[in-house]
């Protein structure tokens, strides 16, 4: 039974359904005021509301809440069973129910010693970092005996989504002489377009697959192939230019990859949880060994905090249930993610795939159908570019839409007053969006601008926002490996704590197939020379149509 609806089961409510009826209750109550009537009337309000872990900051306090709602949130999340649930998590359990497996990213970034599981892990990590050394000392070469300048890391989904992001958020870190690019797309344009900067000679392919049948990962990997040998490589050379991160040793080796070349992948690793195992490889080729194992600690620092603090004070836990409560106690059906560093600005795009594959299912981890909504829509990008282009909707839209603030307080860059002006704008943003701006107030403004008063009447009604829109923000003291890591982690736990809210599984995809398996017979249709059948009208009229070309 899920908990985000009341219940209707007979008898008396189960614990978790009575602390939702509370959770609703508070929801009502807190309808009759405001936030900013709430930080008018408690000055203390944002240190009660501010929390330190990991190296985040978080602070929660323009959110619609006070102490009786927390109480009300916190104990739902226990009547939940999420204290037994964390625990299951970093035993090893099979919290992922319908593949019989454990979810054991934690593992991967655990320090050495500190978990006697992780030592093939931690061999794993050694490999890595004597392949990283080899290449950037060159002693790894091409076969024409040249240093390698680029990789090109061909996958899909969390084998490109987490390495690319970290990749981009850290380039203050890349390596002098060496580049990493990322294919994920199955359009041919766009490793075409990224192979025609680059030279065979000078350039290593990472193909990260799980299970090396990928579709858009092998037909990538195929033409790379093909590229490289067209470009002077003989078959036996290809050893010196492509490695892979893979679970199918022999489908890797058939490709032509050195069975020492191959780095492992377990299957209790989720691709979207894998940035941290080998598919991290191109990370640690492109910013170094020791930047990713800062990378790991970090992440392992808020694993530590997630695992052992209260749920009062547990971040994960308590962005989640600020989540949980906007979608199924106000209606809210999205969330925005606003991270105001440029380097960032991938962030909400490895979000999506954390949060909607996760949390997109629509039965529990029993099988029977969810009685409510399950996970909501994430989206964002880098501020200040929203601010010119969606803000609006936040502001001044009829939806609700919850958002988290990212702030990095020192920035890479030497214009210090610059990045003053980027916080101002961030803070400023989550402020506006709290206070809001009365349809009054505005019709003051307007008249003492010099309007006068019929149009300024007639304006106030276009210019008023409503206010009382809830945020996060979460400051990073500055964006290197160790808080890029806790920030990821951070999300990861959060993602969890909302699965078990919605007694339901966040390790599995099982909607992704559906797709997968439907693309492989209406290819079969594209490449066929026979009348198209078997299909919908539709389907059959767009093969049809792709197959004239018009």
């Amino acid at each position: 039974m899920t908990i985000d609806t009341l219940g209707s089961s007979a008898g008396e409510p189960t614990a978790a359904e009575a602390a939702w009826t509370r959770c609703l209750q508070d929801a009502k109550r807190l309808s009759r005021t405001t936030l900013r009537e709430q930080f008018a009337a408690d000055p203390a309000r944002a240190g009660r509301y501010t929390l330190t872990a990991a190296g985040l900051t978080l602070d929660f306090s323009k959110n619609r809440l006070d102490e009786g709602a927390l109480d009300s949130l916190l104990a739902l999340a226990t009547a939940a069973g999420l204290p037994s649930a964390i625990a299951a998590l970093f035993a090893g359990a099979q919290v992922n129910n319908t593949e019989e497996r454990p979810a054991l990213h934690t593992l991967l970034r655990a320090p050495r010693g500190s978990d006697p599981r992780s030592q093939e892990v931690h061999a794993t990590l050694a490999r890595m970092e004597a392949f990283c050394h080899a290449l950037a000392q060159g002693h790894w070469r091409g076969f024409r005996d040249e240093r390698i300048t680029d990789v090109v890391n061909i996958g899909i989904g969390g084998s490109d989504l987490g390495p690319a992001m970290v990749y981009e958020a850290l380039q203050d870190r890349w390596i002098a002489g060496l580049r990493c690019h990322f294919v994920s797309n199955v359009d041919p344009l766009h490793l075409e377009q990224t192979l025609a900067r680059l030279q065979p000679g000078t350039t290593l392919c990472v193909v990260a697959s799980k299970t090396f049948t990928t579709l858009e990962t092998m037909q990538n990997a195929r033409a790379a192939r093909a590229w490289a040998l067209a470009g002077g490589l003989a078959h036996s050379d290809l050893a010196r230019h492509f490695v892979a991160v893979s679970a199918n040793v022999e489908k890797a080796a058939e490709f032509g990859i050195a069975p020492a070349n191959i780095f492992p992948l377990w299957d209790w690793v989720g691709g979207r949880y894998s940035l941290w195992s080998a598919i991290g490889l191109p990370i640690a080729l492109g910013v170094g060994m020791a930047n990713f194992r800062a990378l790991l600690a970090g992440a392992h620092a808020l694993d530590e905090h997630f695992r052992t603090a209260p749920l009062r004070t547990n971040l994960p836990v308590l962005l989640a249930l600020l989540t949980h409560w906007y979608y199924h106690a106000f209606g809210a059906h999205s969330h925005a993610v606003l991270p105001y560093a440029q380097n960032l600005q991938w962030f909400p795009a490895f979000l999506q795939q954390l949060d909607m594959e996760s949390l997109g299912k629509q039965v529990s981890r029993d099988g029977v159908a969810l009685r409510g909504d399950s996970g909501g829509i994430l989206w964002g990008s880098a501020g200040t570019n929203g601010q010119h282009s969606f803000h609006q909707l936040l502001h001044q839209g009829t939806r609700l839409v919850p958002a988290d603030f990212i702030a990095v307080l020192q920035s890479a860059s030497s214009q210090r007053d610059a990045h003053l002006q980027l916080l101002a704008n961030c803070f400023a943003q989550s402020q506006a969006l709290m206070l809001g701006k009365s349809r009054e107030d505005a019709q003051e403004e307007l008249l003492r601008q010099g309007m006068g008063v019929e149009q300024a009447k007639w304006l106030a009604p276009h210019k008023a926002c409503p206010g009382n829109r809830p945020t996060n923000t979460l400051l990073l003291s500055r964006l290197d490996p160790g808080s890029l890591g806790a920030l990821i982690a951070l999300y990861e736990h959060k993602v969890y704590v909302q699965s078990v809210l919605l007694g339901l599984n966040a390790f599995d995809q099982w909607g992704v197939e559906l797709g997968k398996v439907l693309g492989n017979g209406v290819y079969r249709a594209l490449t066929a020379g026979a009348p198209c059948q078997g299909f919908d009208s539709s389907t059959a009229a767009l093969i049809e149509r792709a197959r004239l070309g018009q």
